[in-house]
């Protein structure tokens, strides 16, 4: 890592409770009472209870079967020693599976909340390979070409940024949504439903490696986690007060889930 206000090299201290710089003014960061390293400036993000309803979906499985599918694709491409960077990895669910598999895995979220959800896990899970840090997608506190792999699920895609730190022959994953991904929970909120259509972010100056589809049918149970998953999509914050209703009539929702994976080399 990267002093995010001179770019010098970042070193963790004796006691592992802070970060600090070679740089001439020796710049010091230190780490939350969660254990994610908090650097200034960033602030915004997923709210706390954005977060938790988010985290109480996942660890639920529902979304296990894809995630597992991004985790091979991974898996495909990279060393079991290589050092990656999960670039917006929210509460932490993708990341922490993905460490499972290589040697250093850290994750960046703009959420403090997010980011304290993660390290937390990571520390219940005595995950010794895996770091969480505050920070935006488009600037990360990463060196020039240093990292074997970069993953991006569900998150802005920063194509400049991620060629920056990516080393000559790594490789980006960019995970989105697939055409019928949450078909079923739009047909239970709307009239009228559309196939989801490419992510408009994709990148255009790396190699296109391989494109991987995984879809699954799943069942959501009960009021709470239906509300959980609705609240984790776009619609939740686009859809009127009498469309909502539809979904609390629900006490199962049947629906696809579907993940484009995109696999890109530098």
């Amino acid at each position: 890592m990267r002093c995010p206000v001179c770019t010098s090299s970042l070193y963790m201290s004796g006691d592992q409770k802070s970060a600090f710089c070679t740089g001439e003014r020796r710049h010091c960061f230190d780490f939350s009472r969660d254990g994610y390293l908090s650097f200034p400036g960033n602030s915004g993000g997923d709210s706390k209870s954005a977060v938790d309803a988010r985290r109480s979906f996942l660890i639920k499985g529902y979304y296990a079967p894809a995630a597992e599918a991004v985790v091979r694709a991974v898996e495909k491409y990279v060393g079991r020693d290589a050092a990656i960077i999960d670039a917006g990895c929210g509460e932490g669910y993708y990341t922490s599976m993905i460490s499972e598999r290589v040697g250093m895995t850290i994750g960046f979220d703009l959420s403090k909340f997010a980011c304290g959800a993660a390290a937390k896990l990571a520390r219940r899970e005595g995950k010794e390979n895996l770091l969480y840090s505050t920070a935006s997608v488009f600037e990360l506190p990463v060196k020039d070409a240093s990292v074997d792999a970069l993953v991006n699920i569900f998150a802005p895609c920063a194509e400049e940024e991620y060629t920056r730190v990516l080393k000559n022959g790594g490789y980006l994953f960019v995970v989105g949504a697939g055409k019928d991904h949450l078909m079923g929970l739009k047909q239970a909120i709307y009239d009228d439903v559309y196939e989801n259509g490419e992510r408009a972010d994709l990148p255009e100056k790396l190699v296109h490696v391989e494109r991987i589809n995984s879809r699954h049918e799943i069942a959501v149970e009960g009021q709470d986690d239906i509300e959980a998953l609705f609240s984790m999509t776009p619609y939740y914050w686009r859809t009127s007060e009498s469309d909502r209703e539809r979904l609390k009539s629900l006490e199962t929702l049947e629906t696809e889930i579907e993940f484009e994976i995109n696999v890109y080399k530098k």
